[in-house]
């Protein structure tokens, strides 16, 4: 049985112990981790234009990207792999809303040829990050 001056011993230096622990994973993975995994030297003024029009136009309210977002359209973390850019040039703007997989009606936004070619090149980016695995491969194609 621990006495009250040792119970509180124990606690902090368990929790001094965890948060060092805590701040050396941290660390290791700003400065190691995260610019071998995301390539931040790859991002051109195509990726943040087509960055820009994922967050203006809201797209995460229908799509996932790496895990985030809604449900209800499909998740576009390797679509650049998947279709390539010819059909996401189509997909995003094809013309009087007609773009329905699945009966679900993409929106028609109308974007400029440089536009598609952002979103293009967001995707590719987003496409050669290391996600460990994510997403799974999917086992009927």
């Amino acid at each position: 049985m621990l006495t009250k001056k040792q119970a509180k011993i124990f606690f902090l230096g368990g929790t001094l112990l965890f948060a060092l622990i805590f701040l050396g994973l941290s660390y290791d993975t700003v400065v190691s981790g995260l610019p071998a995994n995301t390539h931040p030297e790859n991002i051109t003024e195509e990726v943040l234009l087509g960055r820009t029009i994922w967050d203006d136009k809201n797209c995460m309210g229908c799509h996932t990207i790496m895990g985030e977002g809604a449900y209800y359209a499909p998740e576009l973390t390797k679509v650049y792999d998947r279709r390539g850019p010819d059909y996401i040039k189509a997909a995003v703007n094809f013309k009087n809303g007609g773009w329905a997989p699945n009966g679900r009606h993409m929106v028609e936004y109308n974007f400029t040829d440089k536009e598609a070619e952002g979103l293009v090149a967001f995707f590719k980016w987003v496409g050669e990050m290391n996600l460990n695995g994510f997403p799974a491969e999917p086992t009927i194609k």
